[in-house]
């Protein structure tokens, strides 16, 4: 049954309308999601949980009940304890190139389903663990599994959306994202408060139930007719899914750029070396400088440190816990859904630069008043503590609608399709390894730099709104396989690539 908003062929577009069919199968897609919003916003709470501090991390805890010499921002620098979180993130990285080869040989379905397997595995080890190491090996399979879902996920969303739509339903990837760590932190709340100090366990071991339903959801997922052409020569089977997609007979248009952008893939024999030429010099760019700059926003150091970074200022166990969870959740999942109300209306670039503006500003502004107010002993007195979470609010906000979805979402438009899973596994990579950077030296940053972290993460985000405003094309209702006219109409790519199509009409046949 074919139900929703009608897409019509004007303007570029493709016939069809957003089916029921396609709403479900991103519904369960976009699950993926929930496991990397799940782990980002447990794992700040439980490393602030004293019985797990006490347990795995004892010089920590000593650190912090004992030591009333040491500065307010140096308590929590443990290299041990930055590795328990980052170590996802290596293990992320090098799943994703192992998931770049299965998305585009084996299909995108494969690939969510391994994601949400071995996401399975690592929280049940987690809930379980009795030393470091099972904590860290849990933690290299849960970041196995979060590599497969952010390498497959967005591709899988921005391929069954019509492209009019196609922002609203990719940024759902986001919003479960939102809604992971959303969930998150009111349970690190909850267990918080149970006595005997193995509610750390249940936080942990329940990242289990976004993962089961992943994993199960998963099994029943239909694959893309992007990916169907390019794998096999059956087009009447791919032509028989798109037209159970679009809700059409009619899909000739975009059926037929399907097959020309397969032919052009299966022309390729080793995409990465493909993806070095200067024809894909602008998207090469984009799936390094994107994801590079969401995470130099700062924004996982407030995810994973906020119930940390809300002690350093002076609230206690409990009150860190439920405000971060407010701010991060409540805050990032409304700003999401208004992302996903407004994207396809108010464009790409708008949306990122206006979002930029928001955090650039409430960062100084942090920064700023705990210079002034909190040294390196005490804290600061609660009128500045609450203007403090009003301006991580404002900035969470800032993220959330803005280079938090579109972080996903523009790399996962631009991509031919001969390059596309390799273009997003190099996407997933610099993420993961800048998240990596971010989050082993962050405390360490903390500790040395005090509230001037604020003011260089909030000119990283100054050098990011720049970019975009002189080097990133409105993408918004574009097709995605016809996407290459954005790069030929920018008044600086089009150089690069009528450079490169220069050179090869001039070789010789």
């Amino acid at each position: 049954m074919a139900v929703g908003l009608a897409v019509s062929s004007e303007d570029g577009q493709y016939n069809g309308r957003v089916t029921s069919f396609v709403i479900l199968s991103c519904m369960v897609a976009s699950m993926g999601g929930l496991l990397f919003g799940y782990d980002i916003g447990i794992s700040g709470g439980v490393t602030s949980m004293e019985p797990f501090l006490k347990k795995f991390f004892p010089v920590v805890y000593t650190r912090m009940k004992d030591d009333t010499k040491i500065s307010n921002y140096c308590k929590f620098d443990s290299q041990l304890l930055t590795s328990f979180t980052s170590s996802l993130y290596v293990a992320g990285l090098v799943a994703s190139f192992f998931a770049s080869s299965i998305t585009r040989y084996f299909g995108r379905k494969p690939s969510i389903l391994a994601g949400g397997a071995a996401f399975l595995s690592g929280s049940a080890l987690n809930g379980a663990a009795t030393n470091l190491y099972m904590l860290i090996f849990g933690r290299v399979l849960l970041g196995v599994g979060v590599g497969f879902a952010n390498q497959a996920v967005p591709l899988y969303l921005s391929e069954m959306a019509p492209p009019r739509y196609r922002g609203a339903i990719n940024n759902g990837f986001q919003l479960c994202i939102a809604i992971g760590v959303l969930s998150a932190n009111f349970i690190n709340f909850a267990t918080e408060k149970i006595e005997g100090g193995w509610g750390w366990r249940i936080s942990l071991v329940m990242a289990a139930i976004p993962a089961t339903f992943l994993t199960i959801g998963s099994l029943f997922l239909p694959e893309t007719p992007n990916s169907l052409i390019q794998r096999f020569n059956d087009e009447q089977k791919a032509k028989t899914m798109l037209q159970r997609i679009r809700g059409t007979t009619d899909v000739e248009a975009e059926f037929n750029d399907l097959i020309k952008a397969s032919l052009v893939s299966k022309s390729i024999e080793h995409p990465i070396k493909k993806i070095m030429q200067n024809k894909y010099r602008p998207q090469l760019v984009m799936a390094i400088a994107i994801p590079f700059f969401q995470q130099v926003t700062g924004i996982n150091v407030i995810a994973f440190y906020a119930p940390v970074l809300l002690r350093t200022i002076g609230l206690s166990e409990s009150v860190s816990l439920i405000m971060s969870a407010l701010i991060a959740g409540v805050v990032g999942t409304a700003s999401t859904l208004l992302s996903m109300l407004v994207v396809d209306k108010l464009g790409r670039r708008v949306m990122l630069i206006c979002g930029g503006v928001q955090m650039f500003v409430s960062q100084i502004m942090i920064g700023s008043v705990m210079a002034a107010q909190l040294g390196d002993h005490g804290s600061i007195n609660k009128g500045y503590a609450h203007f403090v979470l009003t301006m991580i609010s404002i900035y969470v906000s800032g993220f959330a609608w803005s280079w938090g979805p579109l972080g996903w979402l523009v790399p996962s438009e631009i991509f031919p399709l001969e390059i596309r899973s390799v273009g997003q596994s190099i996407v997933v990579a610099v993420n993961f390894v800048f998240t990596f950077v971010v989050a082993q030296t962050f405390l360490g940053m903390l500790c040395h730099f005090k509230s001037g972290i604020f003011f260089f993460f909030g000119g990283w985000v100054a050098v990011m709104t720049a970019f975009v405003y002189l080097l990133l094309p409105e993408t918004k209702k574009v097709p995605i396989e016809v996407m290459e006219r954005v790069w030929r109409e920018h008044w600086f790519w089009k150089r690069i690539v009528e450079e490169f199509d220069d050179k090869s009409n001039m070789e010789p046949a």
